[in-house]
């Protein structure tokens, strides 16, 4: 078996009124993974929580991010979280509030019989 990259999803998620970084975050992880329906797995015979995520967030603080509440959004599989300095934050005209935009990235690997592989 080897495990081959099968899907790239992105997604791009806010906190509207507010700067929480998971919340945003969150968001983007379900905007990603929510409008796709992964069939790879059943077109190759293989169970869908054999596959595995790899999930980047880019926030403005990414210190400040719960993985364990992003980890918690994958349907299927496991996953490990990755969360670096990006997305944006966007002050309103009063300066008293923000909105937070944070970005995803989820790679979906499957590890492949070797006799699907030639």
């Amino acid at each position: 078996m080897a495990w081959k990259r099968m899907v790239l999803e992105i997604g791009m998620g806010t906190d509207i009124r507010g700067t929480e970084p998971t919340k945003a975050a969150e968001r983007a992880l379900r905007n990603a993974l929510w409008r796709n329906s992964l069939s790879a797995s059943a077109a190759l015979g293989l169970d869908t929580d054999a596959m595995r995520v790899e999930v980047t967030i880019g926030v403005p603080d990414p210190d400040a991010v719960d993985t364990q509440q992003i980890l918690d959004v994958l349907p299927h599989g496991t996953g490990t979280v990755k969360v670096v300095e990006g997305g944006m934050r966007v002050q309103n005209e009063t300066g008293t509030d923000a909105t937070l935009l944070a970005h995803a990235a989820a790679v979906v690997y499957m590890d492949i019989p070797e006799a699907l592989l030639s």
